[in-house]
């Protein structure tokens, strides 16, 4: 009995590092997302998701037009009910969040606590307003449908600094942005970029667009599930995608999903790698598939990630022969 013991205590160590190294490959291939603290019911019939850059996360519900912030634990920081639609510009600036609303021909802002801070009126001095881009604090933007032209307004001292002619369709609009003396317009199935002087210097299909997102130089197009990000000279080309998801979103750290009416956060570190693979493909399928990916191209991504799949599962197999191996041997020993 002695000497079992002695055989069987010097197994295990061996034993139970083969074991930790597969529990610390298991984790690692399952640690690409993580679920965050927000319940279903929170999530439900949401129909937008915004991050901000300090994590914190917005829910618009168009249902009974409420506009909730949440902490990343969940925590309820404010909410704001609205009489009448409102389409939110961004929350990348917490202190000062841009909310329009075409039914209400008013822009609002609010600061981090939800508490409205000013109110825009443009029924007294414009026509139809059917888009607004808040450049900064004191600037607005405005696509004037009655018109058809593009203001450049000053809100702070209630005067027009610009105004061209702009005669686009306005009925699928979704999102406009003017950075570098480019109007970058978005509608549901196309992003075109125009000149002041509306010379179209750019135009591709998507699918779903959104709205836009600027970091610094970097123009981003916010789709129902994916993230595409336009570099001049070269198109659209696709940082993030999700087809199963429901809404997508992102801040400066990390991409964020809604899918099944959960909330899933992924670093940039663990998508990275694939997107910058996949990118080759996704540009062209952009720009010439207006509908979606063919059939031909998502069986090519599917044989190409196929490898790494099987490679995966061989490499969990072998660790799994080699704990069985060791544990035949040792018991091999005993009885000899």
């Amino acid at each position: 009995m002695p000497a079992f013991q002695q055989g069987g205590l010097s197994l295990i160590p061996y034993n139970l590092k083969l074991i930790y190294l597969l529990l610390i490959f298991v984790f690692c291939s399952s640690a690409a997302q993580k679920v965050f603290p927000l319940d279903t019911l929170k999530l439900k019939e949401a129909k937008d998701m915004l991050a901000d850059d300090y994590g914190n996360l917005y829910i618009y519900k168009s249902k009974d037009f409420s506009f909730t912030k949440y902490d990343s634990l969940g925590k309820q920081l404010g909410k704001l009910m609205f009489t009448v639609p409102y389409k939110v510009q961004n929350v990348q600036n917490p202190l000062n969040v841009p909310l329009f609303s075409e039914n209400a021909q008013e822009m609002k802002f609010v600061d981090q606590n939800m508490n409205e801070i000013q109110r825009i009126d443009f029924k007294q001095k414009f026509g139809f307003i059917r888009m607004v881009y808040a450049e900064d604090q004191q600037q607005l933007w405005l696509l004037d449908d009655s018109t058809k032209r593009l203001i450049q307004y000053n809100f702070r001292n209630d005067t027009t600094i610009n105004s061209y002619p702009f005669d686009i369709s306005f009925e699928d609009l979704t999102d406009m942005l003017v950075y570098e003396n480019k109007i970058y317009i978005l509608t549901r199935n196309h992003i075109r970029i125009y000149t002041p002087k509306f010379e179209k210097i750019f135009e591709v299909p998507l699918v779903n667009g959104k709205r836009f997102r600027r970091e610094n130089d970097t123009i981003l197009v916010i789709t129902n599930n994916s993230i595409l990000k336009y570099i001049p000279e070269k198109g659209m080309t696709t940082v993030f995608e999700d087809p199963e998801a429901q809404i997508v979103d992102k801040n400066i750290l990390s991409y964020f999903e809604i899918k099944g009416n959960k909330l899933y956060l992924y670093s940039f570190e663990k998508v990275s790698k694939p997107e910058q693979e996949k990118q080759p493909e996704s540009q062209p399928e952009i720009i010439q598939e207006p509908t979606g990916q063919s059939a031909e191209s998502t069986e090519k991504t599917a044989d190409e990630t196929l490898p790494e799949v099987k490679s995966s599962d061989h490499t969990l197999e072998k660790l799994v022969e080699d704990i069985s191996a060791v544990q035949t041997e040792g018991v091999e020993k005993l009885i000899n």
